[in-house]
This record gives structure tokens, C-alpha cells and sequence, in this order.
């Protein structure tokens, strides 16, 4: 583990850019910045367009580490390169941002009110040539859509599986178990999933360290156990379908959340905007986030 960048995760002023939009999400995001799917006609031409949208975004004058610590890549962004550097080193060298990997392979059929992370056979390899192009994390997705307590505990055992294959390979895991925001039992939910992720984290060794990635809660401050715990680096929210707004009123009521934001970052963005425009709509989105991370 890089111990410099663990201390920018664990002590920085700031939040974690989401930059993982994968095979299944990537047309929804190139649309939004306007770019329709008859622009491109293979799936290399479509990564292609994404890894430029990327590269727009990191190589911004505003996407820095003083606003920035870490950034979340798709396994293509990680195995491409910005002014002729792999991404990563790109990050951690030009911008002091640290960088983080989606290990997940996507989400499994519904069952017991909940969506596991499909099965992921290669994830031993794929963790290997994270450390080979020097990412120091992962992060990895699933969902919660109503208050089922079996499922629940499913997806929270699942996570922590994983997360301990991660630790074994010397990086560090961004747990993510999203609660769906249009849930009825949205509260009810979260109060079962931070029971089961505190119960996980009791039995991790002293040096075993996750970050948490979750939905802003209902209640203010609810997730204050699991921001203070000594095995948590760091609890950061996604933003979860809310506008960019919405997503940053919510994060600035609750003390020591930080933002790990992917649409709402990117709301606003355009590929027709003129790099002056792009820059200015980025800084902006950027200084908003930034400081909804500061509270």
C-alpha cells in the first residue's frame, strides 16, 4: 500500500471523482454529454469517445488535488493513456489525485429485495494488474432496493468477501452497497445495513481498512459509527440518481461525508462546449462538491 496516498484518502480536504461508467453505463453517460449512440458503431469507438471524455474531465485545470483526492476508473480507462501515461500514473503524477479501480462485473437479477454484484472468476487476475499499473483501490457496487433482512445481509457478506480478496492483494476496498433512493423503506434499510456492516467490521484485523461508499441517509449524521471507526478510511456517498443540487444539499448536512460523485460531477458537461466553457461548467460543479466535503 502506498502510504503516501492513504493519507491523502484518509486525511485529505475533498472528495472521490467517480470516472467508472462501464460497458453497460457508457452510452447513457456519452449521451448526456451529448454524444448519441449513432456517433459510433463498435464498442472500441464508443470506449474511445468515453476515454476522451475522461481525458477532458482530468486533464481540466479545476480537476486537482486540491479539491480531488482520488479518482475511480473502468478497467479500460486504467489500461489507456493521458498525454502518453497510463491513467493512473497520470493521476497520481500530474495531479496528486489517487486512483481507484471498479473491480465489479455488474449487478445480478433481483432477489430478496436485492441486486449481488454478479460472479467475478477473473477478479485474482484482475487485481494483479491493478497492482501493476499502480492503483491503490477498488470499488465494487450492489444494491438495496427494500428492507430484507436476508438480503441485506447477503449483499453486506458478499461485500466484505470481496473486499477481503482486495486486502490480501494489497489495496484497499471501497465497499459500496447502494440503498436505492426511491425506496419506501429507504430508513428502514439503512438502519439494517449499518448494523451489518458494523458487525462485518468487527471482525476485521487491525490493519484491514475499507472505505465505505454509501447512499446520502435519511437522517442526518446516521453513518457517524462508521465514519469514526479505526477501520474505516473514509466514508463517502454517491450521489444516487438526485440532481447535483439535491445530491450537495443532503452531503453538506452530514458532518464528515465526502462526495463520490459520477453524473452529478459530469451534469452539465457537453462535448460541443468550447474548452473555456467545459473548464468553467467543471470548476464550478467541482468547487460546489468540494465544498458539501468540507462540512
Amino acid at each position: 500500500m502506498n502510504t503516501q496516498q492513504f493519507d491523502v484518502i484518509k486525511n485529505g480536504k475533498g472528495f472521490i471523482a467517480a470516472l467508472d461508467q462501464s460497458g453497460g453505463s457508457t452510452p447513457k453517460a456519452l449521451k448526456l454529454y451529448g454524444v448519441s449512440e449513432d456517433t459510433y458503431s463498435t464498442e472500441e469507438e464508443m470506449f474511445d469517445l468515453v476515454h476522451e471524455m475522461r481525458t477532458r474531465i482530468i486533464t481540466a485545470p479545476a480537476f486537482n488535488s486540491e479539491s480531488i483526492l482520488g479518482a475511480i476508473l473502468f478497467e479500460q480507462t486504467m489500461e489507456r493513456k493521458i498525454e502518453s501515461q497510463f491513467t493512473a500514473d497520470y493521476l497520481w503524477e500530474q495531479k496528486g489525485v489517487v486512483p481507484f479501480l471498479k473491480i465489479d462485473k455488474g449487478l445480478a437479477e433481483e432477489e430478496d429485495g436485492v441486486q449481488l454484484m454478479k460472479p467475478n472468476p477473473d477478479l485474482k487476475d484482475l487485481l494483479k494488474r491493478a497492482n501493476g499499473y499502480n492503483i491503490f483501490g477498488t470499488k465494487m457496487r450492489s444494491v438495496i432496493k427494500e428492507a430484507n433482512p436476508e438480503g441485506i445481509k447477503k449483499v453486506v457478506d458478499q461485500q466484505f468477501v470481496v473486499a477481503m480478496e482486495v486486502i490480501n492483494a494489497g489495496l484497499v476496498p471501497i465497499i459500496e452497497p447502494e440503498v436505492d433512493i426511491h425506496s419506501a423503506d429507504k430508513e428502514q434499510i439503512e438502519t439494517l445495513l449499518n448494523t451489518e456492516i458494523l458487525s462485518h467490521l468487527g471482525n476485521l484485523g487491525k490493519e484491514d481498512y475499507v472505505i465505505l461508499k454509501l447512499t446520502i441517509p435519511t437522517l442526518n449524521n446516521f453513518y457517524k459509527e462508521l465514519i469514526e471507526h479505526p477501520n474505516v478510511v473514509r466514508v463517502v456517498a454517491l450521489s444516487g440518481g438526485y440532481s447535483r443540487e439535491e445530491a450537495i444539499q443532503k452531503l453538506a448536512a452530514n458532518e464528515g461525508l465526502i462526495a463520490s460523485f459520477s453524473r452529478a460531477l459530469s451534469e452539465g458537461l457537453s462535448a460541443d462546449q468550447t474548452d473555456e466553457d467545459f473548464n468553467a461548467t467543471l470548476e464550478e460543479s467541482i468547487k460546489g462538491i468540494y465544498a458539501a466535503s468540507i462540512t
